[in-house]
């Protein structure tokens, strides 16, 4: 049973769930003695190659210029010819925005099944066993997927991809033949905030909700993300479905259970008071810090810190630190 691993690069850069995907890949096939392959569509051979430090032994490099852009029905025509090509019965796809629709479509594809946002892959007796939190977090479930293929989506900043070493990935240049039909709906252009860190990979996040007030108050947010981007860089904001639907922020940086899923190595939560909806978005997270005024706010059940005070008060204070602390 081989493994094929779907990685994604954006304007030219390899997305780090691309990397903890195939490392994850590599420590199941160990397991079940199995080989990693992964395909690449788009980027250079040189990144196609460096999946090799990873764990991968093989990358189908692919380069058709209609497929520039995503594409969700060409891209699962992609990875199934790859399938078939590399011999897989598993594919592993990280679970971007990407990821979580070109996942489903796949699976229908090749007749197989999903088993999406997974945050751990286990085997247990020569079979892959998934782990997913559902219920909004609340609890854990088991998957075993009993389809002869199968699809894996694993949650960005879960899976450790450790240090790359340096084997490089045998290349191999792959150029399916792709019907015009699975063309029928194309992208034609993509809008990206610049120098913004995607909440769903960033390492840390500054979010903020209704206890900011109003929007006014959102430098706040944003002078404690740049202060702590300059220690620890990979730093993005949030905000809480309140803060999004008051029209405050843009619906990109929205976590929770009707936003993004995230799991920062730290998140700081100031001004929220923890709905479950929220909680179902960012519960995964290493270290939570919570920011509030009021102490028996449900955050303060998930926060690993808690600072009970106003965050008008505490947000400047943290800022000032972190600014003296880098400048030390």
């Amino acid at each position: 049973m081989s493994i094929l691993v779907v990685t994604e690069q954006r304007d030219g850069a390899i997305k780090k769930a691309s990397y903890e995907a195939v490392r994850a890949a590599a420590k199941v096939a160990e397991a079940i003695g199995s080989s990693v392959a992964a395909v690449l569509i788009g980027g250079s051979t040189e990144q196609a190659a460096s999946f090799g430090g990873f764990g991968a032994d093989k990358t189908y490099h692919v380069t058709d210029e209609r497929l520039a852009l995503y594409a969700n029905s060409a891209y699962a025509a992609v990875i199934a010819s790859a399938m078939q090509e590399a011999g897989a019965d598993v594919v592993i796809v990280p679970a971007t925005s990407m990821g979580k629709d070109l996942a489903p479509r796949l699976a229908v594809r090749i007749d197989g099944a999903v088993a999406p946002d997974v945050t751990e892959l286990n085997v247990e007796n020569g079979e892959i066993v998934a782990l997913r939190p559902i219920y909004a977090g609340k609890a854990l479930e088991t998957v075993r997927i009993v389809s002869a293929k199968k699809v894996f989506t694993l949650r960005p900043n879960v899976f450790n991809a450790g240090t790359a070493d340096e084997k490089k990935a045998d290349v191999v240049a792959f150029a399916p033949q792709l019907p015009e039909s699975v063309f029928a709906a194309v992208s034609t252009g993509t809008s990206i905030a610049s120098g913004k860190t995607d909440v769903a990979e960033a390492s840390a996040i500054v979010s903020g909700g209704r206890g900011l007030q109003a929007p006014e108050h959102w430098p706040l947010i944003e002078r404690l993300a740049e202060a702590l981007n300059a220690v620890m860089g990979g730093v993005a904001t949030g905000a809480s479905r309140a803060v999004v639907d008051a029209g405050w922020r843009p619906h990109a940086e929205q976590v929770g259970q009707t936003g993004k899923t995230v799991s920062p190595t730290l998140y700081i939560a100031c001004g929220i008071s923890g709905a479950v909806q929220h909680l179902a978005g960012m519960s995964s997270s290493k270290c939570i810090v919570a920011i509030n005024k009021d102490k028996d706010a449900p955050i303060f059940q998930t926060a690993d810190y808690g600072i009970v005070g106003d965050v008008f008060e505490v947000l400047p204070a943290l800022t000032d630190e972190l600014n003296a602390f880098r400048n030390a």
